[in-house]
């Protein structure tokens, strides 16, 4: 746990009694401060208060001698509309943080390495850390990647904070300067949260805030979002830039080019590692992984062949195309992660050919951008709330579906119809380009259900599930 030594016997609240929230509020009262928490959901208020947190509503309560609101990010404090609690808090002076501040105010002499992009920063920051920890660093691992920062050990002098930061996150994070700093990409995502495309984008290009040299801005160039923004970096110079690509060769950075991935950093086109001998990070989407992981390494001081021979032992994550199962040569992919198209977009350009499970609650994008995708489809099984709006998307693009509603009807058809036409490389594909909420609690939920189902179908032929480590990967948000 963190020691917040700075707030100890200070009045602070907590506001969002989720996993962070509520280890947040743990961390506060084990260094002394005095904490008061709320949450909207009753049942969450009902978990702090049996813990023994004192639950004052925040929407009616005296704030005037608080300084300081620790929120959680995933409540809106600004667009579409901001919460009551945050208007009040911001009419009083009273500042909103979320635990990655507090991290950053009591961790004041160890790296900060921090992550983010539209898709890929789980995958990338958990390779980073995987690649660190191999090579003997000292180094915790988390963020908006699900470990609550809080509930780490204390790192100090010689440690490593590699930390996947959301849009959300960022915008609350307000003292951590990042020794290195990783944008990948930025697609159109959490537009309401923002208040626009142009909101987003600054949100993202927060991850740079105050950077000076020696330390190093890794961006990803394959985006006219994140093109634009290096533009803008290297024209003003303030800090070293590495440019990453999946698509082939950029000056001064990391790249992937003829089936490798090439260092140019030092201006010498080496080729490091063949992108084939990577398993977990199959492509073109890992690819772009690989090289901000590899390029965030070297920054960091690690040497060449500790990366490369690490990157080769990286398992994957769970619900990024994990394959879960093979079955007669058919191979079961759980891509639950995948919740919008973008995401989605990464699993079908990976298999060929495809038997896709997809739905659940859309995103405004829809399935727009995976036209080009659906010579891959031999069939798509629908779920969710969206099943209607993407059976009309199909019937335009021409691709043969089935209406099945619930996930383990689409599980149970779609291994049906690949196994009867054993097809060379078939793939079942759970990656819904939609949230999880209209069936299930969430992505990781709706991924083991998808697993589960696949076991018995494995399982009633007689045969062990398979390969059940994590293979490709890409992440959302």
């Amino acid at each position: 746990m963190i020691d917040l030594f700075y707030m100890q016997e200070l009045p602070v609240a907590v506001m969002g009694l989720g996993k962070s929230g509520l280890a947040t509020a743990r961390a506060l009262r084990d260094s002394g401060a005095e904490v008061r928490v709320w949450d909207d959901n009753p049942a969450s208020r009902a978990a702090a208060e049996a813990e023994g947190f004192a639950v004052v509503d925040l929407t009616s309560a005296d704030l005037s001698d608080l300084t300081t609101i620790v929120w959680s990010p995933g409540i809106p404090h600004t667009h579409p509309k901001p919460h009551p609690v945050a208007e009040r808090a911001r009419a009083l002076g009273i500042e909103l943080i979320c635990d990655i501040e507090l991290l950053g105010r009591a961790e004041r002499d160890c790296a900060f390495i921090g992550i983010t992009g539209t898709n890929g920063k789980s995958t990338t920051t958990t390779l980073i850390g995987h690649i660190l920890a191999a090579a003997g660093c000292k180094a915790a691992v988390g963020g908006n990647l699900g470990t609550p920062v809080l509930t780490f050990d204390p790192i100090g002098s010689g440690g490593t904070c590699v930390l996947e930061m959301s849009s959300y996150q960022l915008e609350l994070t307000h003292s951590i300067t990042f020794d290195i700093a990783v944008l990948l990409n930025i697609t159109p995502d959490h537009l309401a949260r923002h208040g626009g495309m142009e909101g987003y984008v600054a949100a993202k290009k927060l991850i740079f805030h105050r950077q000076t040299w020696p330390r190093t801005a890794v961006i990803g160039v394959d985006d006219e979002h994140c093109r634009k923004i290096h533009a803008g970096l290297a024209a003003v110079g303030d800090q070293r830039i590495w440019p990453i690509s999946a698509q082939g060769p950029v000056a001064g950075g990391v790249y992937a080019a003829d089936g490798w991935l090439v260092d140019d950093t030092d201006g010498e086109a080496v080729r490091v590692v063949e992108l084939s001998g990577l398993p977990s990070l199959l492509g073109t989407h890992n690819w772009q992984n690989a090289a901000a992981a590899f390029a965030t390494c070297k920054a960091a001081g690690l040497p060449v062949p500790a990366i490369v021979a690490a990157m080769a032992t990286f398992p994957g994550l769970a619900h990024r195309q994990q394959l879960v199962g093979t079955l007669d040569g058919v191979r079961f992919v759980n891509d639950s992660k995948a919740t919008n198209a973008d995401a989605t977009e990464k699993a079908l350009a990976t298999f060929d050919p495809i038997y896709w499970i997809l739905g659940g609650q859309a995103k405004d994008t829809g399935l727009n951008g995976l036209e080009g995708y659906m010579d891959r489809v031999r069939h798509a099984f629908l779920i969710g709330e969206a099943q209607e709006q993407f059976a009309a998307w199909l019937d335009a693009q021409g691709v043969a579906y089935t209406r099945c509603a619930t996930l383990d009807v689409a599980t149970a058809k779609a291994a049906g119809l690949a196994l009867a036409e054993r097809l060379d490389g078939a793939c079942v594909l759970l990656s819904p380009a939609c949230a999880s909420w209209d069936q299930f609690a969430n992505f990781e939920k709706r991924g083991e259900a998808f697993a589960a189902y696949v076991a018995g179908i494995v399982g009633a032929h007689g045969q062990a599930p398979g390969n059940t480590g994590n293979g490709t990967s890409g992440g959302v948000a």
